[in-house]
């Protein structure tokens, strides 16, 4: 994995967890790469499911994201997601890739998967996404 389109620690949440964002693929399907450990297991050992949800939602955010915006980080707001739980995950590499399949202007919809390192597919998303709109981002200060 080259650094190129990475997003690396832009975020408490992603410093705190330590997550890798990738935006740089000629696919324009971000991925979210995480290093699971210890500290990421529930109680039963394996990776807790709210952040098997965190990692989905962040890859197919991110991917509608680069729907508008080469560099992944046009906003975008989840209005809803669905996670369906298909496998245990414990300590090693996962990866969360999103893909638009469909919408309009101001909503896209996304799926999303979460695979290990071995290519088990460990959970499956679908969401929506909500652009927000420029002047939304004026009138709170952002670019």
């Amino acid at each position: 994995m080259s650094d190129a389109g990475l997003i690396v620690d832009e975020t408490g949440c992603q410093r705190t967890l330590g997550y890798v964002l990738d935006v740089g693929q000629p696919d324009r399907r971000a991925r979210c790469r995480m290093e699971v450990t210890e500290a990421h297991l529930n109680r039963h050992g394996v990776l807790h499911g709210g952040l098997v949800s965190l990692l989905l939602d962040s890859a197919m955010g991110a991917t509608a994201s680069l729907s508008i915006d080469p560099a992944g980080k046009a906003p975008f707001l989840t209005i809803s997601i669905t996670v369906q739980f298909l496998a245990p995950a414990g300590p090693g590499t996962v990866t969360a890739i999103g893909q638009v399949i469909g919408g309009g202007a101001s909503l896209l919809f996304v799926e999303g998967v979460l695979t290990d390192a071995a290519g088990t597919t460990l959970a499956t998303a679908n969401g929506v996404f909500k652009r927000v709109p420029q002047r939304v981002l004026s009138e709170n200060g952002a670019a």
